[in-house]
């Protein structure tokens, strides 16, 4: 029987993500940015790095979350660690503002 190579991530390796928000259509200037900000300053503190974010604004819904028709979309590139992804994630569902989100690894081989 042929013997399976695992090769073990090193805990501080960086990977590439995308990360996508819908925050709420309710939610105000302010608060928008801080939700924004959360996020960047998470993926800073845990090693990682921000190296863009677009806003698309506010787009209308396939379908309806939680009530609302419409959502701000945003857009994040993200370099951190696997383990600091699954917080951001846990964080994130958490979060009142945030509709939906989805992280996307980049560097699959």
């Amino acid at each position: 029987m042929a013997e399976k190579k695992v090769t073990k991530l090193e805990d501080n390796e960086l990977r590439d993500y995308e990360l996508i928000l819908i925050i709420s259509p309710e939610v105000g200037d302010e608060a928008f940015e801080a939700t924004l900000d959360n996020v960047s300053k998470f993926a800073t503190e845990s090693g990682g790095a921000v190296s863009n974010v677009e806003r698309w604004g506010k787009r209308k819904l396939a379908y309806p979350l939680k009530h609302f028709m419409e959502g701000n979309y945003v857009l994040t590139q993200l370099k951190m660690s696997p383990e600091s992804g699954k917080q951001l994630e846990a964080n994130l569902k958490i979060s009142e503002d945030v509709l939906r989100h989805l992280l996307i690894r980049l560097d699959v081989a």
